[in-house]
């Protein structure tokens, strides 16, 4: 089973008590797209701009990530730059430059047209709403966003809502488009905008799942070395959607291992800056994670 994901292909700048970074390889259809790839294969739907380094191209085909509707136009790729301090839970934008994003039209092929697994990563609603118009006869759609849209475009982001099948943000996104302080007060506002389930992240302290059959909060996995967040959430989402995938089922046992496998790969990704760390992951070292934080759990 392949998935489909629409998304932003960056160039992050990030700096954090462990140093900084200029212009790496980031955004949220990037981070996804690492932690989704060992589970199934992933079609990533992006633009960049004539900038964007031919190096990071061959790094994600290397990875085995299809890049048939990986669109490069005239113009300057989507920059990101942010700093983090103290618990690092979360990010002092300094910087956005949306570049050839601010126009972007996706574009796909008739092959993934065709494909049931959709994830709409953090973008403009109005660009996921086209894509989401082009998949024929979607199974599983998943829908991440942001402050900023949930701010300047929520018309556009309620009207998509009602389309999707799981809500994924972060708990400042959740009590912001919820208008709720209670996180789960929240997830119940959130399953009557249209969402079946609604996945919340709330970095260090886990994550709660939301729907009408299942409820349940998993803690995070501990990291004794915290270097660059940046991404973390987009992995967590990738490694989620990608077990739910591949598994082709969406049941109790499902949905806590797609958690669990979310959370232990962003475990990973938070201890490198950008991609550096879960572009040498094993699915040895996942499954070897997983299992400890299976067994603390009893999952």
């Amino acid at each position: 089973m392949s998935l489909v994901v629409l998304g932003t292909v960056a160039l992050d700048t990030v700096k954090t008590p462990q140093g900084k970074k200029t212009n790496m390889l980031g955004g949220s259809a990037a981070h996804f797209s690492m932690a989704a790839r060992f589970f199934v294969p992933v079609n990533l739907v992006a633009v960049i701009g004539e900038d964007f380094p031919a190096r990071h191209i061959s790094f994600l085909r290397h990875k085995g990530i299809n890049l048939t509707s990986l669109r490069k136009e005239s113009g300057k790729t989507f920059r990101w730059e942010g700093e983090y301090h103290g618990d690092m839970n979360a990010a002092l934008t300094l910087n956005t430059e949306l570049g050839v994003l601010s126009a972007f039209h996706p574009e796909i092929s008739e092959e993934e047209k065709k494909m049931e697994y959709i994830f709409l990563a953090n973008v403009d609603p109005d660009i996921q709403a086209r894509l989401l118009d082009s998949i024929h006869s979607p199974r599983l759609v998943a829908l991440d966003s942001m402050n900023y849209w949930i701010k300047h475009k929520q018309r556009s982001l309620r009207k998509l809502l009602k389309r999707v099948d799981i809500l994924v943000a972060n708990d400042a996104e959740a009590k912001e488009l919820s208008g709720k302080h209670s996180l789960f007060e929240a997830a119940v506002k959130l399953r009557a905008l249209g969402p079946k389930m609604i996945v919340i992240k709330k970095g260090e302290h886990g994550v709660l799942f939301y729907s009408d059959t299942l409820n349940f909060s998993l803690p995070a996995y501990p990291v004794r070395k915290l270097v660059d967040p940046t991404g973390a959430g987009d992995s967590f989402a990738g490694g989620f959607m990608g077990y739910l995938a591949k598994e082709g089922v969406i049941n109790k046992q499902s949905i806590k291992k797609a958690v669990g496998y979310g959370t232990v790969i962003a475990s990973y990704n938070v201890e490198g800056f950008g991609l550096t760390r879960t572009a040498k992951l094993t699915m040895k070292e996942i499954n070897s994670r997983f299992n400890s934080y299976r067994d603390n759990l009893i999952l």
